[in-house]
């Protein structure tokens, strides 16, 4: 009779493509369904991925951008179209993290500020923060101009934007016990600083070194800025914060980007 072995193991290939869906199925409406196993399991296990995902919303708003060009319309309203279609691609979960984040500035106290973040109306501070995201993204792309350089541009701001985001989790506490935030879970030290590295190779061979190298600098000054403005404002993260900080990191890639092809 022959013994029943143990069961195949599977390969490292399957595992990381389970979580690259994972990741995706989490901040994109990508049809991408992660295997059960990665399903179920925390959304920090899958983080290392982040910059990936970010490198397909670019890569394909970058398209989106090209073609808008090649159809002859103004660079400000090709650049509206790209950015229109990362919305579509992610369901505006980050500028809703935006908007509600900066509508918390003016709530006083900690609680009311958490209070104010999870209701789903917007005040005139989330208004104005996504009129200057959206803005100063859009101007920053029709000023690089060339569709090479916008492709690029986005592709490195997509993954810089998300790879920061899990040294963030992995630094701060979630501010409270509920939501998407605490939910995530606590990526370890090498998934976490995996994210972190890949944005930052995504960037140097986008941009190029100098050019990426720069954007890199200043945009994880700009993240930390911010996680630091949520420690001491709320006692760590939510999910909102984190929409946030990926907003402040993808607008300062795009204006470093913007500069450098000026």
């Amino acid at each position: 009779m022959r013994m029943a072995g143990p069961p195949p193991h599977r390969s490292d290939a399957a595992r990381w493509w389970g979580e690259f869906c994972r990741a995706a199925a989490f901040l994109t409406r990508l049809p991408l369904t992660p295997p059960a196993q990665q399903a179920t399991a925390p959304l920090a296990e899958s983080s290392w991925a982040f910059p990936l995902v970010g490198l397909v919303i670019g890569l394909l708003s970058g398209f989106a951008y090209a073609l808008a060009a090649r159809l002859h319309l103004p660079p400000l309203a090709a650049a509206l179209i790209a950015l229109g279609l990362g919305v579509g691609l992610t369901g505006g979960l980050h500028e809703d993290g935006l908007a509600d984040t900066a509508d918390a500035i003016g709530g006083g106290e900690r609680e009311a500020r958490l209070a104010i973040m999870r209701d789903s109306r917007i005040g005139s501070f989330g208004v104005l923060a996504l009129i200057f995201s959206v803005g100063l993204r859009a101007a920053s792309l029709a000023g690089i101009g060339a569709a090479g350089g916008v492709i690029a541009a986005l592709i490195a701001a997509h993954a810089v934007g998300r790879g920061f985001l899990p040294l963030m989790l992995r630094a701060l506490e979630p501010a409270r016990s509920d939501g998407l935030g605490a939910e995530a879970g606590k990526p370890g030290r090498a998934v976490a600083w995996a994210a972190f590295g890949l944005a930052a190779l995504i960037a140097l061979f986008a941009l190029d070194f100098l050019p990426g190298l720069s954007a890199l600098i200043a945009a994880a000054a700009a993240m930390s800025a911010r996680a630091v403005l949520a420690q001491r404002q709320l006692g760590g993260y939510t999910g909102d914060v984190l929409g946030a900080v990926e907003q402040v990191g993808e607008t300062v890639v795009l204006l470093v980007a913007a500069a450098w092809a000026m």
